[in-house]
């Protein structure tokens, strides 16, 4: 049987990086579980939910971004 865990999440006062989808100020920063990370707006991240959640080691949300997948 596989537990599942959950990413670490935190939350940071202003996240300086770009969305990888679109190029937006990104409101989210993934850290993957096999190494690299990620970072995405608010829609890219309330959109892919459920797929951050099953690669993520760790979640960076920026102050006042209200994320689904919280």
């Amino acid at each position: 049987m596989t537990a599942l865990l959950s990413p670490e999440i935190d939350t940071v006062g202003e996240l300086t990086e770009r969305c990888d989808r679109c190029g937006a100020a990104a409101k989210l920063e993934v850290v993957l579980t096999s190494g690299g990370d990620l970072a995405f707006c608010g829609h890219h991240a309330n959109r892919h939910r459920a797929d951050i959640a099953k690669v993520a080691s760790r979640i960076r949300l920026e102050d006042g971004f209200d994320w689904a997948g919280k």
